[in-house]
């Protein structure tokens, strides 16, 4: 009990927004892992990419964030994992889509 309730008045805590933000970002992150469950055809290229291109701008800025989690004190692990978990899905997202149109092509072994 004595240590759940230094992680509830920690200042990495429930009560503090180091704790919602990345929890809140987890959303993102979940909502991509349930849609690689469906087949590529289904997936939305218009979509895709605007996450794609959302995630390469929240690349910078999710780096510039894993930066602060990281240099911040106390250190924010949540929100650090939860920026490189959403980049990611959704380039993995990104490249199902690839593959399932022909973009991406398997390379084949050929002995000669």
């Amino acid at each position: 009990m004595a240590s759940f309730k230094a992680f509830l008045n920690s200042p990495v805590g429930p009560k503090t927004t180091h704790f919602w933000g990345p929890i809140g970002n987890w959303g993102f992150i979940i909502a991509g892992l349930v849609d690689t469950q469906k087949p590529p055809e289904m997936i939305s290229r218009n979509m895709t990419s605007v996450m794609c291109v959302y995630s390469a701008v929240m690349c910078v800025y999710s780096a510039l964030f894993m930066r602060f989690a990281w240099m911040v004190q106390p250190r924010n692990y949540l929100l650090m994992v939860s920026h490189a978990s959403n980049e990611t899905v959704q380039l993995y997202q990104l490249s199902r889509w690839a593959k399932s149109q022909g973009y991406l092509k398997k390379k084949t072994d050929k002995a000669e």
